[in-house]
């Protein structure tokens, strides 16, 4: 009798003010339900998990977006945007999610063979380590231009959103480049973790 196939179990992880700076970056946008197609078409997704900041309180286009999200299958951690006020006096709106983005990598590792890791953060270098070293494999995917060295280098795998843009792009819902904006710091990028108000709030009607 033949045996059944084992199918790789898949943890999908979608840092989502890192994949919104990415597609501004790229111009164009990317439908949520590809991503999670694309990536479980890898094996048997386990769970996809979306992490966003939210105001207070938070308005109706970011509650449909959650919903949306929610209705396609992503568990969403969100976290309250806090302002901050820089050392020039300006005031930011942050959120910054990567503890809990950590969080669930680690608590659920028992559960998935393979995390796909959509951001560029060279602040997940380390748990992605972690990872591996618990016989874990990890796809990092984002661009190359917004990916920091060291994550990178600590994947087993790279993805680079623009190889796979026919399958994860949306339609009609463009976005105006920003050409080459974001923190550097020794050569690395550092996304900064804004609230995303964004046009993917159009998600919700498709």
């Amino acid at each position: 009798m033949e045996q059944p196939q084992y199918l790789e179990r898949i943890g999908l992880f979608i840092d989502g003010a890192n994949v919104y700076a990415a597609a501004k970056r790229l111009g164009w946008n990317f439908d949520h339900r590809k991503i999670l197609e694309h990536f479980a078409s890898m094996g048997r997704l386990y769970n996809a998990f979306y992490y966003t900041a939210v105001p207070t309180p938070v308005d109706d286009k970011q509650k449909r977006f959650i919903d949306a999200l929610t209705y396609m299958g992503y568990t969403v951690r969100t976290r309250t945007l806090r302002e901050n006020t820089d050392e020039h006096g300006d005031t930011h709106r942050r959120a910054n999610l990567d503890i809990e983005i950590v969080t669930d990598l680690l608590t659920t590792a028992g559960l998935y063979d393979t995390a796909v890791l959509l951001t560029g953060d060279g602040d997940f270098e380390r748990p992605v380590e972690a990872l591996r070293l618990r016989g874990k494999r990890v796809v990092v995917a984002s661009i190359p231009e917004m990916t920091s060295y060291e994550l990178r280098n600590a994947a087993d795998e790279y993805v680079d959103l623009k190889d796979i843009r026919a399958s994860v792009e949306r339609p009609g819902y463009r976005l105006p480049s920003e050409g080459g904006t974001g923190n550097r710091s020794e050569g690395r990028f550092e996304p900064r973790p804004f609230y995303v108000s964004s046009a993917l709030d159009s998600e919700d009607d498709g």
